[in-house]
Parts: structure tokens; sequence; C-alpha cells
């Protein structure tokens, strides 16, 4: 497997930022988006620090595949669910009964995304480090 961390990180970090200024402009559907993008990619950097090859966008179930040693607490799981349902309501229409993704997203919403990714973030950074 080519180690591919760095890469991985780097992006993250990009998500993360995306996701910031996209809450900044009252984009929070693409806010909540880019969190989950965020905090799963930085899982996987993980996931490729360890030399392991995981597949998927749940970032809950890959927190709860890592090996024991990496494993978070149940919070942080939690806190991935919500993230995993950012996934793709936030961005198709048919998702929801009515309404574009932008009329179901709250700045709270968003605001709580970022939170729960940059946990993800920190929690990974400090097992990769």
């Amino acid at each position: 497997m080519v180690a591919r961390a760095r890469d991985w990180l780097r992006q993250a970090l990009r998500d993360l930022e995306h996701a910031e200024k996209a809450f900044e402009d009252g984009y929070f559907e693409w806010a909540c988006f880019s969190a989950q993008q965020s905090a799963e990619k930085d899982v996987k950097a993980l996931f490729q620090h360890l030399n392991i090859e995981v597949w998927g966008c749940s970032i809950s179930r890959m927190l709860e595949s890592l090996p024991d040693n990496f494993k978070p607490d149940h919070v942080l799981v939690d806190r991935a669910k919500e993230l995993d349902r950012h996934y793709i309501p936030t961005r198709y229409p048919n998702f929801h009964p009515e309404g574009a993704p932008m009329d179901y997203y709250t700045r709270d919403d968003a605001l709580r995304a970022i939170r729960y990714a940059k946990e993800i973030v920190e929690f990974c950074r400090n097992k990769i480090v």
C-alpha cells in the first residue's frame, strides 16, 4: 500500500476550511457536508497510517472498526453518526419530501457538524503523531 496518509490529512484540513467558509456565507448544508468529508478523510488518514485498507463513507463504522488500541469512546462514535447523516441529504433534493437541502439545514446544524468534525480531526491526528 502506498503511504498516502499525509495527502488525506491535507485534504481533510482543506475540507474543514471549506466547511467554515460555507458556514460564514450561510451555506449550512454545504458546511455540514464539508464537515462530514473532513472527518471521513481524517479517519481514512488514520487507517493509511496504520497500513490498513478501508472503504466506504461511514465515519462511525470506520471508527468502530479501528484496532482496539485506536478505538475512540462511544461519544465520538455517536458524533460521527451525526456526521454520517450529512453525507447524502445535504446534497440531493430527492432525499427530502419537498424542497431543497438548503431548506432543511440550520446554523446550529452547521456549527455542531463543524465542532464534531474538529473533534474527530483532533482524535485522528493525536493517533498519527
